[in-house]
């Protein structure tokens, strides 16, 4: 679905962008991102602001230049079902326009999010027109449907401890620490409730004891995680 509102930051050629080396972009020769610089458009999305709906057929995608976006499916009750965040350099609503089929999950800004819009139409000619990018959204597409299948076995063979403590260091890997080692992402207890794939009151409990062991800290809806090797262990992943 096409953002209406004004962009908030000037268009930024692709060839500067800071992101180019970490997105499908990055291999791409200065003609080709001079293509993609002409066709694209610069949009901003404010905190909460829905990107994308689940079962539209967006007209376009969007390449994150600065933000943090959530992927999730609404249940039968009205629940969300966190599937995966987005961050800076994602491309996002790619797979809907390849497979010709509705979004399968919405799009939510997490904070205020700022990204780079390619038409449908413009999209389709940068691939057809480069087989390197082309060749890049294919791997960015099998790495994502990898990812699901881990998080697909990790629901069906994990206890609940193990998965919030594999979780945990998803977030890290995806978004990195702030400045005082913090976890650079807010999530409510019922966000981080909804990727374990628990009751609220059950993440709450497990965030708990998992303080009490030292092996994270917290502040308000700030974590901090202060022994990664244990979380390793108890999420049974190794580095």
């Amino acid at each position: 679905m096409r953002a209406t509102h004004d962009s908030a930051e000037p268009p930024l050629h692709c060839q500067f962008c800071r992101n180019r080396s970490d997105s499908a972009f990055h291999n791409l020769g200065t003609d080709e991102l001079d293509t993609i610089s002409r066709l694209k458009t610069c949009v901003s999305f404010r905190k909460g602001q829905v990107i994308m709906h689940e079962g539209a057929r967006p007209q376009g995608v969007y390449c994150i230049h600065k933000g943090k976006a959530k992927l999730y499916k609404m249940g039968p009750e009205g629940k969300e079902q966190i599937i995966r965040f987005a961050t800076n350099g994602d491309l996002i609503g790619y797979r809907s326009i390849l497979s010709d089929e509705p979004i399968s999950a919405s799009i939510t800004a997490l904070v205020d999010t700022y990204a780079c819009y390619i038409p449908k139409s413009s999209f389709f000619e940068v691939i057809e027109g480069n087989p390197k990018f082309s060749l890049n959204v294919l791997k960015l597409s099998c790495h994502e449907l990898g990812e699901a299948g881990k998080m697909i076995a990790s629901l069906a063979q994990k206890t609940v401890r193990e998965r919030l403590a594999e979780i945990l260091l998803i977030l890290r890997a995806t978004f990195g620490e702030d400045e005082e080692g913090f976890l650079d992402i807010k999530l409510t207890r019922e966000e981080i409730a909804n990727m374990v794939g628990t009751a609220t009151e059950s993440a709450i409990r497990l965030l708990s004891e998992l303080k009490e062991e030292g092996r994270i800290s917290t502040q308000g809806r700030r974590i901090k995680l202060e022994d990664r090797p244990g979380l390793r262990k108890i999420a049974a992943v190794f580095e």
